[in-house]
This record gives structure tokens, sequence and C-alpha cells, in this order.
């Protein structure tokens, strides 16, 4: 911007429309970004890599949350030039605590600077970045740091998303999101979000934790009319459209169909209608294939699908807290409920089986058997320990992992006393089979009074060795009974990736 330029926008200050003094404004700050702003970068102390959902505070309270690339912005009238004290925490890190148990570091403010301060990793599990939301590099950018993708500033104007289902189809990864929040509005899209990215090449990666180094670049479906993140499931009734259990499958000539169950709530426990959706690549929409008797709560598709190809049969595995839950892997089967499967346990022989008839057996109704001595500790296949510790899960993830050797589960706790909190205690479990017994956990990450849930695996993204493991979630407050949300973090999705080689192996 030429000084000429400058001296405009200053006279245009008083006289001229506010739209033209907004615009020279902001023109004039992006002109001072690089020189006047004080750049602080928290880092991971372990991967060197900038850490995202780090806070800093100053004495007087005020907060400042890094970016993905783990950058802070800082430019304070009075504050610039001067000694400042900062207090510095993230979930799953430490920073060392003073004579007074304070844990922060004094700072020289000098504009135009920067300066790096390394937090040293407690979890097992590495937090990588935010998927969704604005302004992902909004600090970077401020200090004129390069970032991966400058689209990502605005991100299709998407500023929460619920709920992820993530796989390949037709040589792209697909994403769905449930409930979304966008910038016109607080009730943004509730009838599906959707979006398209390159699969990564695992060939081509020099070094296996560098494979998915930085955030996804999105590329939302539109709707042509608004410009804003296109309704994947329209309806005009009433209520929210959520789709999970999302799936590929090919028919006997070799098409590709990508299938979720769909479900529409006027409240989260009130559920009014689901079934079957299939993809329509012409409409570019979800569209309604079946509709399932409302008394139906366990005979579809629900959580996490796997497809499993075994001696027994073909089957889709469907996973909420565990896989307790499969249908044959044809077409017919998928449409019809009666041919869905549980998990059961059958109190007359004493051993669990897969069967058509009763809902599964849940982590809930084992520990009741348990308690009421019906059932043996060793014939347990939800019983999850940690330090003598129970372990209840509220939603996981469950893939097959070849440097284990072993079906690996993700998943998050829900923890009645909510110490460190509710639903944001993120455990690791394994075992020989999909349907366990899963015994010993491992905690992997925790968000202390913030909430965490329905944590989705993404082999895709996985090393070629399957040792580096990537893992999303939904971070919100929601739930947590704490009343504050970290700003543009809240309701969105947070990835993390996981070296098995850290975790020691354990004997089911």
């Amino acid at each position: 911007m030429s000084s000429q330029t400058i001296r405009n926008c200053y006279h245009l200050w008083l006289p001229r429309s506010a739209i033209l003094t907004f615009g020279c404004w902001f023109m004039l700050c992006q002109l001072l970004a690089a020189s006047d702003w004080f750049g602080i970068q928290i880092i991971d102390e372990d991967s060197k890599r900038g850490l995202p959902l780090a806070k800093l505070k100053t004495t007087d309270n005020t907060e400042y949350w890094t970016d993905n690339q783990g950058w802070i912005a800082f430019l304070e009238p009075g504050m610039m030039g001067k000694d400042i004290y900062f207090s510095v925490e993230s979930p799953g890190y430490e920073y060392p605590k003073d004579g007074f148990e304070f844990q922060g570091i004094k700072l020289r403010t000098d504009p135009g600077s920067r300066v790096k301060v390394a937090m040293k990793r407690v979890n097992n599990a590495e937090r990588l970045y935010r998927v969704t939301g604005n302004g992902l590099y909004r600090d970077s950018q401020l200090l004129g740091i390069p970032t991966p993708d400058h689209r990502s500033s605005w991100n299709a104007g998407v500023m929460g998303s619920d709920s992820v289902q993530m796989l390949p189809y037709r040589g792209k990864l697909f994403w769905i999101w449930g409930d979304t929040n966008l910038a016109h509005y607080p009730l943004g899209n509730f009838h599906v979000t959707a979006a398209t990215s390159a699969i990564p090449n695992r060939d081509k990666a020099k070094d296996s934790q560098e494979l998915v180094e930085n955030a996804p670049q999105l590329s939302y479906f539109i709707d042509q009319e608004t410009g804003r993140p296109k309704k994947i499931l329209p309806d005009d009734a009433p209520g929210a459209v959520w789709l999970f259990g999302a799936f590929t499958f090919h028919d006997d000539y070799q098409n590709e169909f990508l299938i979720a169950h769909y479900s529409r709530h006027l409240s989260l426990g009130n559920m009014v209608e689901h079934g079957i959706a299939i993809w329509n690549d012409e409409k570019e929409v979800f569209e309604k294939k079946a509709t399932f008797d409302i008394a139906n709560n366990w005979q579809h598709p629900r959580g996490q699908a796997v497809h499993i190809k075994q001696p027994e049969g073909d089957f889709i595995y469907f996973v909420e807290s565990f896989a307790n839950t499969r249908v044959a892997a044809n077409l017919d089967a998928i449409l019809d409920p009666t041919q869905y499967q549980s998990f059961a346990w059958n109190s007359e022989s004493k051993t669990y089986h897969w069967q058509s008839t009763l809902p599964p057996t849940t982590q809930q109704d084992e520990q009741t058997k348990l308690l009421a001595n019906e059932m043996r500790a060793s014939d347990a296949r939800y019983d999850l320990q940690s330090n003598e510790k129970s372990i209840s899960m509220h939603r996981s993830s469950i893939q097959w992992n070849n440097f284990r050797k072993r079906w690996v589960l993700i998943g998050n706790e829900i923890n009645p006393k909510s110490d460190p909190s509710h639903l944001g205690e993120v455990w690791f479990a394994e075992s020989d089979s999909i349907d366990g017994p899963w015994t010993n956990a491992t905690k992997i990450a925790t968000h202390p009074k913030q909430t965490f849930y329905n944590p989705r695996q993404h082999p895709v993204y996985s090393s070629k060795d399957d040792r580096i493991i990537y893992f999303e979630g939904t971070y919100t407050q929601s739930f947590s009974g704490n009343p504050i949300a970290t700003p543009r973090y809240e309701y969105n999705q947070l990835m993390y990736r996981l070296d098995l080689s850290r975790i020691a192996s354990r004997p089911n």
C-alpha cells in the first residue's frame, strides 16, 4: 500500500461513508500486522511443532488462545514494549511452576518480535490442529507467518461442526458433520453438512509422523443460491437431521454406494423418524431409501461402521460404545431391519453370541450382571479397567491395527463425578477380536472441564505400518457444566495422533 493510499484512508475517516472508512481501516491493520504485533508460539516440547488450544492469560485476566500453528498475535495499547507476565496452560500439557505455584512466563512484548515457549506433553496423544471452524490460522496470518491454506481463514462460514464421519469415496475423502453453526446466524445448518478433501499419499510421506501435518483443505458442498454450506439431507419436516454409521458398499456390478443411517429429531432424546439414506452423486444430496419403525432402537446402522470379511461371513459392524451390532454386507440385508444382528448375553448358556432377537448387551448391562453374580468376570466383554478403576465408555471408534496385530479402540469416558471432566477423557484399549473382550485401558488425552465426544479413528491417515494413528472428536463445553466456551475452538473438531510404540502392550 502506498503512502498516498494511507493518507487517503485517513482523509476518508470522517467525511466519507462508513463502508469506505472500514475498508481503509482494515487495510491499515493488514499493513501494520507484520511489524506491530508481538508473536508468541507455544510448541510441543517433544515434536517442536506449534500447539493449538493453548491459553495465555495476563494478570488482568485477558485471555489469548493459540491458532493451529501455536501462534498468538499480541497487540494491546499500553502493554507493548513492556515486561508482561502470561500464565500458560493447555489440556494434556504442562508448564513448570515457580515458587508461588504460578505456571507462566514473563515476556518482553516488543512489536515485531517473536518468541517460542515449550510445553511438556502429558498426554500420550499429540494434539495436531482444529479441523473445522473459522480462523484456523488467524494469528499466524496477523503475524505474517506463512500458512498451509489461506482459504481456511473463512472455511465457508462454518463456525462449529458436530460429530464427524469420514471415509474414502470415489477417489476423495468424504466428510460428514451433524449440526453446523454458521457465521450469519446461531442456528445454521441442521440438515447435515459435508465436504471433500484429497486422500493423503502415504508413499510420498518422508516420515510417518508427517503424513497429515496440516488441517485438511476442505471443499464444502455449497448451496449456490445462498453461498453457504448445503443441506446434504434436505427435509421440510421439523427437527434436526443427523447421519451416523456411514459406509461405502459395492454391489455385484462394482457400483460404489455411500450409505448411512438418518434420523430426524425434535430434541436430543426425541427421534421422530429414521431409516437408510443413500448419496446421490448428481444431486449431491443424501436421499431417503427406506424408513424404519420408530420403535426400532437398534436394528439399523449406528456410530462408526467397520466392514470385515471373515470366515463366518462378510459383515458391516457398527460401533457406538462397542461393536455389538452388525449386518450382512449386501444391500437387501442393509435395508431390512430384521436381518441386523446383536451381540447379546444368553443367560441360559452363559455365553455371548450373535443373534437377531434380543437387543445388544451393553457395558451397563454387564456391570449389573457382574454385581448380581449372573456373569463371571472371565466372561465379561466390556469390563474395562485402569489401575483398578472401572472405565465407562460413552462413544468409541474401533479399527484393526497392523502394528499391534489387534483391534484398537479409542473412546471417551462418561464420568458421573466429572473429575477432571464428564465426557472429556479419552482412552485406548485393544483386543484380539472386534467384539472383545476389552479389559485394559490407557488414558491418551484429557480435556478438563470440557467435552470431547464421538471420537473417530481415521485409518486412511495412519502411517504405512499403522504405528502412528489419527483420531478426532468434537470439542465443546456442552455437557461439561463449564459455562465458559473456548473462543473459536468451541463445538469444533480436534485432530490428534498417537504413536502406538509409546503404549505398552498388555495381555487381555
